[in-house]
């Protein structure tokens, strides 16, 4: 038998929410992978209709889930557009070309690649830790990795896994984070600063 009703909360992040049934009956638990056809990710408020049953925790959970008409699609957000990736990757091609012409030491290029490899496998940790229940990896400890180098692993770790992306104060935090990280990567791929700054590091002198 077929149900419908309407998709009052969704967790982007988790990929689950609850929907209200018609008639206002008590809400059903929705998973992303419930959608019958095709991967059309949820805002919230669409129509559905689906099939009832009940899941290993004993809550009412939805099936064969299918939108109702023609689900308007919303306007890009910072978590959902692409910009952000195309400016990663130019990023990285510019910070690639400044060690080849000699103006970046190689080892700031290996920092930016480990810590972002890193924060990469610590968001996937998180993303799995948020849909089992499980410890959390702390958002300080993502935010500060994405302050010394991890901030395109991270990155790319929103997009592939949906997580954080669509946090606003999370991401607030984190374009702080990348525009100081980028000042401080200025500072160091100058020679101009560096000359400037090389009498104050040299204690020996």
């Amino acid at each position: 038998m077929h149900y419908q009703g309407k998709i009052t909360t969704w967790k982007d992040d988790q990929d689950y929410g609850f929907i209200t049934p018609n008639g206002g009956d008590k809400q059903v638990f929705i998973h992303m992978k419930s959608f019958a056809l095709g991967k059309k990710r949820p805002f919230g408020n669409e129509l559905v209709t689906y099939q009832l049953n009940t899941d290993e925790k004993g809550r009412l959970s939805a099936e064969e889930v299918l939108y109702v008409g023609y689900h308007q699609h919303k306007p890009l957000t910072i978590g959902r557009s692409a910009f952000p990736i195309y400016f990663t990757l130019a990023f990285i091609m510019l910070m690639y070309l400044a060690v080849i012409i000699g103006t970046l030491s190689p080892f700031i290029l290996v920092i930016y690649a480990t810590t972002s490899l890193l924060t990469f496998i610590l968001y996937w940790g998180d993303k799995r830790a948020a849909e089992n229940g499980e410890h959390r990896t702390p958002e300080k400890t993502l935010q500060l990795l994405s302050l010394v180098g991890g901030w395109p692993g991270g990155l790319f770790a929103q997009r592939i896994f949906r997580h954080k992306s669509t946090k606003k104060s999370f991401q607030a935090t984190y374009w702080v984070v990348v525009f100081l990280n980028l000042i401080a990567s200025f500072i160091l791929g100058s020679p101009a600063v560096m000359k400037l700054l090389r009498p104050l590091l040299d204690i020996s002198s």
